[in-house]
This record gives C-alpha cells, sequence and structure tokens, in this order.
C-alpha cells in the first residue's frame, strides 16, 4: 500500500535558508533550491509536498511572495498533540537543514472579484497571506477577520499591521469567537468569502454562509473534513484503466489507490485522506461516491474528477483516464 512519503510532482532538494519565530509554536522556513536557481512560479493558495522522512510527507501552504523567485516560504505551527510532522520540523529542522520538496499545487486558487471577505483560524492564516498581498496590490476591496485562542500565538501580525484597519485581529481569549454571523451579514452580496483554519471555524463559516451565491465561498482544510458515508459502496468494484483497456479489482474496504498500486501502477499520492488532490483523477465512466475534502459540491455532484486515496464507486464499475 502506499506511504505518505510518495510526493507529488518533481521532488527537489531545497535548503532552509531561514528559520523565523513568528510567534509562540510557530515557525516560518524560508526553503531556497542550494545553486541559487529560480524556483517554479506559485500562485496564492498553493501549497507544496514536505517530505520529512521515508515514511513522514506532509502538506503547507506558500505564504512568501510569489515574485520572489528564488525563495518559497511555509509556516509550520507545532501541533499538541499532532502526526509528527510539525515536531520534527520544529526540533530537527534549522538554517542550512535539506528538505526534499514536491512542486506548487492549487486546490484553493484566487478568483476575480470586487470585494473580498478572509477568515482565518490560527495557522489558517498561511494561504490567505499572499492572497490579501495580490488584492491589495491590485486595489480591490477586501477585510481580514484573523481568530486565535490567545494573541501571543497568531503569526505574522507584525506583517499584519501594514494593512491597518483592513485587518481586524480577534483573539479569543480577550475578544471571544469570531463573530462569523455578524462578519458574513456585512458582507456585500457576491462577495468572495475566503476561510482557512480548524474545522470547526470551517463547519461554521459554511453553516452561517448557507445558500448566498453558489461560488462565493472558498475553504480549505488541513485535515479531512467528517463524511457521511454510504456504506452501500463499500463493497468490491472494478476500475479499467483507459489507455490499456486494464481491469483492476477494488475489494471492500480497500482504497483504488491501494488496488493500484497493488497492481503494479505508480500512481502519485500524498496525505491519503482527500484533502492534497495529489492522486486527483478524471472519471470518463461511472458514479463517483466522492468522499474526499477538496471538490466542491458542484465538482463532486459533475463527477468529473476523483480522489484516489479516498473516494469509492457507487457503481459496478469506474473507467479512469489512466
Amino acid at each position: 500500500m502506499p506511504t505518505s512519503s510518495q510526493v507529488s510532482g518533481a521532488a527537489r532538494e531545497l535548503r532552509v535558508v531561514r528559520a523565523t519565530r513568528e510567534a509562540e509554536d510557530v515557525l516560518s522556513f524560508a526553503l531556497a533550491d542550494p545553486t541559487g536557481a529560480d524556483l517554479p512560479a506559485w500562485t496564492p493558495g498553493a501549497h507544496i509536498d514536505v517530505r520529512l522522512t521515508a515514511e513522514l510527507s506532509r502538506q503547507y501552504s506558500l505564504c512568501g511572495d510569489p515574485a520572489d523567485r528564488r525563495h518559497w516560504r511555509i509556516a509550520v505551527l507545532l501541533e499538541q498533540p499532532g502526526r509528527g510532522g510539525s515536531r520534527y520540523l520544529h526540533e530537527r529542522v534549522t538554517t542550512g537543514s535539506l528538505l526534499s520538496v514536491g512542486a506548487p499545487r492549487n486546490n484553493f486558487p484566487l478568483i476575480e472579484a470586487d470585494r473580498y471577505e478572509f477568515i482565518a483560524g490560527g495557522i489558517g492564516i498561511t494561504p490567505l497571506l499572499p492572497m490579501i498581498a495580490a488584492v491589495h496590490a491590485n486595489g480591490a476591496d477586501w477585510q481580514l477577520h484573523y481568530g486565535g485562542r490567545l494573541r501571543e500565538r497568531m503569526a505574522f501580525l507584525p506583517e499584519l499591521a501594514a494593512y491597518a484597519a483592513r485587518v481586524r485581529v480577534h483573539p479569543e481569549a480577550e475578544l471571544g469567537l469570531l463573530p462569523l454571523a455578524e462578519i458574513l451579514g456585512a458582507a456585500a452580496d457576491g462577495a468572495a468569502v475566503y476561510c482557512c483554519g480548524p474545522e470547526p471555524l470551517l463547519k461554521a463559516v459554511e453553516q452561517v454562509h448557507g445558500g448566498r451565491a453558489a461560488g462565493t465561498l472558498h475553504v480549505e482544510r488541513f485535515h479531512a473534513k467528517e463524511i457521511e458515508t454510504n456504506p452501500a459502496a463499500d463493497g468490491g468494484f472494478e476500475v479499467v484503466l483507459n489507455s490499456t483497456g486494464a481491469v483492476v479489482p477494488v475489494l471492500a474496504g480497500q482504497s483504488i489507490l491501494a488496488a493500484l498500486t497493488r497492481a503494479g501502477l505508480d500512481v502519485p499520492s500524498s496525505c491519503l485522506e482527500g484533502t492534497c488532490a495529489t492522486c486527483e483523477t478524471t472519471v470518463l465512466a461511472g458514479e463517483v461516491d466522492h468522499r474526499d475534502s477538496v471538490l466542491t459540491e458542484d465538482e463532486q455532484a459533475a463527477g468529473r474528477t476523483m480522489m484516489l486515496c479516498v473516494s469509492r464507486a457507487r457503481s459496478p464499475r469506474l473507467v479512469l483516464d489512466m
């Protein structure tokens, strides 16, 4: 079965040229090519896979300046308890360390809009930083509502201070929870709402946002959301590889990714929980039982792609563009 060490894209060795304390338990790392070469271009909302050990890979949002082709910046919260990735970076990685890093991918793209409402919870500020810089430079109307449990644990406050009144800092210990009903109630119709943070915040934003115009709410999850699965889709089925016509059986309780790997295919993957989109694959025929945390409801209803690591089939057979 594949492990989370399978980093997407062409992995490259990058050197940590700067490690900076951004807040209590938050470190940022500036990465550069050891030869001084330019790094691949990226757009606000993109993330990279970072391979920490043979068995440990994590995804981190790029939070620097896309115009800076010599450096990438990520920021990492020390999670207590965590799964090991943040502790590894905080305790074992420093200036001069080499990290194996995959190519940037963007599942959280910034759309054009006249008005933006950005809502961040804790380390969820990271993908929003380059978005804010971009819309501000373009002269768009925007506001950031930045929540966290404690002010001292909220990263990049000095950087955000340059935007003055457009940034509303809301430490829970001082002001309580973010007033989402007030924030979204005051947002102009059609405003693009971007939110990243812990799952309770995302669920609350989705609930309060409710029936506003489709396509105006954009969220990014660091971990898989809770999904009510369809027991009828837990059984076995078949996948057909369109390029060769090969038929691969997928057993009950087995992921498509695991079945394809067992059949000898090298399928890019990373998170194994439906959050990073590394294994996203085009579906040519069949009905998908979507269990990912990346695709929107409209994208899932269209059924054009699926995440092989978690999603299954509602039909006896799926035909994949592989």
